[in-house]
């Protein structure tokens, strides 16, 4: 059970929610034809409602192109079109892994979490998660009533999964309230430790909770615990993220104490400054005589209505001395001053005894540790998206932006899996709304409301900002979007899918001694017995006709699915996406030629009799994937990187024109595009390839089949 339990699952399905400005409008037609896409769309975005004037189309049916245009943060599905409209979509996105904003995932969070290992090495830079709280009655559908032990066992588990993809500078959240949380400190502690937590390692949120089962002390809180695998390297960066009119001013001396440490200074202070104190016309020198005297060795300190008259020459210990110089150069110009921690001085004044002080704008805010004044439930977030579901306990978008904007930035990629309704990939689009930066989410999910709840969720966020009764109240706050969404296979969909082959010799042998059927059902049964079942390396002849029994989501009935090979390749060997290309088809004749170079009872070999060319009905199918990986797995973040191509073919049964296809193909793209530099060649069947090396060529070919049963039953 162990080993079927960490096998690598397979993708089952992989569709694309993309936003209309990023589809080619070759595809509009196309678009407009589809009734199950234009329904949803009803369904979701109450586009039947809409309303034309001079520069916009009303809604109408069918739609129109200019309709399209005009509303173009509507969400196309992929899974409402065919493979080819999906294939042609996909192949017009370059680079396709930076253009994906976003990342669901239907599954079990340890198997999506173990899939995630190779692409996401040391890339999340920020994590929530609101696990189940062990009470029993939380409505999740993970065993929410676990002994403590066993509890604790189930989130070991996840966060050490975790852990192998953290940034060096992530932040790792979780939700939980006072019956566990000592406990999973103390396991937080032994994973991350102690020194790993950020400061205290804990926020309390300040929430009205009910008072339903409280007879003296209402619970009106509850945890987040905040810790990262360096707390060294993670400092808040609300000041990247907020308005500069949010930020505090600080407001700091000038002048330190005289020491031999602290030599003097000479430093003009230019006409024009101000005095806290407008009474005051004149400043005597010194000004704090002893160790924190200052002198006036040039001019007089003469103020006008709180105004410095004229220039003035200050002595003493000025530790500042160079930006202070640089900042009065500054004055009356474009130029700013910043301090060593990149925080703008905006002002030098003297207080009313004469000390000089310089004001300076915070690069940043720390998180207080006490979180007030947000919502107590995220039930009006969800309630007002998707009025007729029901979901229990959804946490605040408001409470999940508060840590995004101390603790995560730019395209840092932020991670939930145990995501339920939704929440921190509903906060993460709307931060990025707001402060047009570029983070990512992925968010991983098991429960049936993937489809009902979640999925509609995210694409409901993207199209407005604000909801009311399951409609949008601002369909001009839209945001350009892709994100995609994957089904993996249920670790009950693995054994349902084994299959045992039963041998009467074995079976003979193994009866007669039950220390040897032991020892062979412990350590070779499922190694032997259900070989091809866990992994059918033969089906891998055609990519696209793998199949499985999956149970459909929702229901307990089964049905036969097509395994997304390609896609699940792409992240076993952790491929970060540049182009998918279409499948391309061809038809080949073939003649045989002498070859003098070959032994005598095998003296021709195969040709091709005029070109490989370009058919729809060809019966060579040949699909290009291209992409990279870091040269060192270990260090993903050093900047090299390994070029990688895959090829994927449907081999028809005759290795010897398959191959010689293959090659010419091969030395035809080679040809005609310019950068054909890989490090790393895939090909799924038998190949010569690696006979095609040229002079100076160091790329090397390997089998997909291969690597892919090394990598499918590598543990993490």
């Amino acid at each position: 059970q162990k080993k079927l339990w960490l096998k690598k699952k397979f993708i089952v399905e992989t569709n694309y929610c993309i936003t209309l400005d990023r589809v080619p409008e070759e595809l509009y037609p196309q678009v407009i034809a589809n009734e199950a896409q234009r329904q949803e769309w009803v369904k979701l975005f109450a586009i039947n409602v809409i309303e034309g004037d001079a520069l916009s189309p009303a809604y109408s049916e069918p739609l129109t192109v200019k309709f399209l245009k005009a509303n173009d943060k509507l969400v196309l599905d992929t899974r409402f079109f065919d493979e080819t409209f999906k294939t042609k979509l996909l192949s017009s996105i370059e680079d396709f892994d930076e253009q994906c904003d976003g990342l669901l995932i239907h599954s079990e969070n340890f198997q999506a979490l173990a899939l995630l290992q190779e692409r996401y090495r040391e890339q999340v830079k920020y994590v929530y998660i609101d696990p189940p709280y062990n009470t029993g009655g939380d409505g999740f559908i993970y065993k929410d009533s676990y002994q403590d032990s066993s509890w604790l066992s189930f989130l070991l588990q996840t966060t050490l999964l975790t852990y192998p993809i953290l940034h060096v500078n992530s932040t790792y959240f979780t939700s939980i309230d006072d019956r566990e949380q000592s406990l999973l400190r103390d396991l937080y502690d032994a994973v991350f430790s102690f020194n790993n937590r950020l400061d205290r390692g804990m926020i309390i949120w300040n929430n009205a909770g009910s008072t339903k089962g409280f007879r003296k002390i209402v619970k009106n809180n509850e945890y987040i615990l905040a810790y990262s695998i360096n707390s060294e390297e993670v400092n808040s960066v609300y000041g990247k993220n907020c308005n500069p009119d949010h930020l505090d001013e600080i407001d700091e001396r000038l002048q330190i104490m005289r020491s031999p440490k602290n030599p003097l200074a000479q430093v003009t202070f230019p006409a024009g400054l101000r005095i806290e104190d407008e009474s005051v016309k004149v400043i005597k020198s010194p000004i704090n005589p002893g160790t924190n005297q200052i002198d006036i060795v040039g001019g007089e300190m003469l103020f006008n209505n709180g105004i410095l008259t004229h220039d003035v020459v200050l002595e003493a210990s000025f530790p500042y001395k160079n930006q202070m110089i640089e900042f009065f150069k500054n004055i009356g110009t474009d130029k700013k001053t910043y301090d060593t921690k990149g925080q703008e001085w905006i002002e030098v004044y003297f207080t009313s005894t004469g000390v000089p002080y310089y004001k300076k704008l915070r690069n940043t805010k720390i998180l207080s540790s006490v979180l007030k004044d947000l919502p107590s439930r995220g039930s009006d977030d969800l309630y007002n998206m998707l009025p007729d579901i029901e979901f229990d306990n959804p946490k605040p978008v408001a409470l999940i932006n508060e840590l995004l904007v101390y603790f995560s930035t730019g395209k840092d990629i932020c991670l939930d899996y145990f995501a339920g309704s939704g929440t921190t990939g509903h906060a993460v689009i709307n931060r990025n709304r707001d402060d047009n930066h570029k983070r990512r989410y992925i968010l991983v999910e098991m429960g049936d409301y993937f489809d009902t709840v979640l999925k509609p969720r995210i694409s409901k966020v993207v199209y407005s900002k604000d909801w009311k009764d399951g409609k949008p109240q601002s369909r001009d706050t839209g945001v350009s979007h892709c994100y995609k969404y994957l089904r993996l296979e249920s670790y009950e969909d693995t054994l349902n899918n084994l299959v045992l082959t039963i041998e009467s010799e074995r079976e003979r042998a193994l009866a007669v001694s039950p220390s040897l059927r032991e020892d062979y059902m412990l350590h070779y049964m499922l190694d032997i017995e259900s070989r091809g079942s866990l992994l059918n390396i033969d089906a891998f002849s055609d990519p696209t006709a793998y199949r499985l029994k999956v149970k459909k989501p929702g229901s307990d009935e089964y049905t036969d699915r097509t395994v997304d090979l390609i896609e699940t390749f792409n992240y076993l060997i952790g491929l970060r996406l540049v182009h998918l290309a279409e499948p391309q088809t061809f038809t080949a004749n073939f003649t045989r030629l002498k070859d003098p170079d070959l032994p005598q009872d095998q003296d021709t070999k195969l040709v091709l009799d005029g070109d490989l060319k370009q058919a729809a009905d060809g019966k060579w199918w040949i699909r290009k994937v291209e992409g990279w990986v870091p040269r060192n797995p270990y260090n993903p973040n050093d900047g090299l990187k390994e070029k990688v191509l895959i090829v994927w073919r449907k081999l028809t049964g005759n290795l010897e024109e398959d191959n010689l296809v293959l090659d010419t193909w091969f030395q035809k793209n080679r040809i005609s595009t310019l950068d054909w530099e890989f490090n790393t060649i895939y090909v799924n069947g038998s190949n010569n390839l690696p006979n095609l090396l040229l002079e100076g060529d160091t790329w090397k070919v390997r089998l997909i089949e291969e690597e892919f049963l090394k990598r499918m039953w590598e543990q993490s």
